[in-house]
């Protein structure tokens, strides 16, 4: 948990230029309408005139990702820890090449790209703030989706971790409903989404990798136990 911390300290800091991320936000969207899924607006068209329905995506933006993540996280340590182990190494590997990418490639969330969508979190609901202080936070920091990708990887481990099938099927659940919450929101793209769930089983894949070859690893020579001699005629 305090790698994950630092990873978004850091995050903070990473001095992103205005410009060049809404020039970046364009070539997304144009890569987006050139495999026909910049849905983005129309999406949110369906919902962001119903208020309910905006108050449920926005409580499952804040609340569906950061609390879901540290419970997760503290269930796998109590009673998985060989998962939670493979878990953690995946969030670390993936957050360091999240890192890079907002550094090398920073884009502007749908929001704030002039594509005429609502930041429905910002202008609803002052939670995330407390959640996630905007020294924590880049807002440049758009592809991929961390939300979408380290929600993926808690259902990847709470499905290697039980075979209880209301936990899988909540695992799962909670997975897709952050896919949707993050694009209805205007916070990224649909785009944005594919590249967290590939950075997420790339992190997955790898982390599992290194895990099995330490377990595989030759411990070294066995030392032998020392002989005892005893001298014919004693006893012990």
């Amino acid at each position: 948990m305090a790698a994950v911390a630092g990873y978004f300290a850091v995050r903070g800091l990473t001095d992103s230029s205005q410009e060049q991320a809404l020039h970046n936000a364009t070539l997304v969207h144009a890569a987006e309408g050139a495999l026909h899924l910049n849905w983005e607006s129309w999406l949110q068209g369906l919902v962001v005139d119903e208020p309910t329905v905006t108050r449920v995506l926005n409580w499952i933006y804040i609340f569906g990702h950061w609390p879901v993540i540290a419970a997760t996280l503290v269930w796998l340590l109590s009673r998985h820890a060989e998962v939670y182990a493979r878990a953690a190494g995946a969030m670390l590997l993936s957050g360091a090449a999240g890192l890079i990418t907002f550094a090398a490639f920073p884009v502007a969330p749908p929001r704030l790209a002039g594509l005429g969508m609502t930041d429905t979190v910002t202008e609803q609901s002052h939670a995330y703030r407390v959640l996630q202080p905007p020294a924590f936070t880049n807002q440049y920091a758009a592809m991929p989706s961390l939300h979408v990708g380290w929600n993926l990887l808690m259902t990847m481990a709470v499905l290697a971790a039980t075979r209880k099938v209301w936990l899988r099927v909540l695992a799962v659940a909670l997975t897709v409903a952050m896919d949707a919450t993050v694009v209805l929101t205007a916070n990224h793209y649909v785009l944005d989404a594919f590249a967290g769930v590939a950075l997420a089983q790339l992190g997955w894949g790898v982390a599992g990798y290194l895990q099995a070859r330490s377990r595989s690893a030759p411990e070294g020579p066995a030392v032998p136990s020392p002989r005892v001699v005893v001298p014919p005629g004693r006893t012990g």
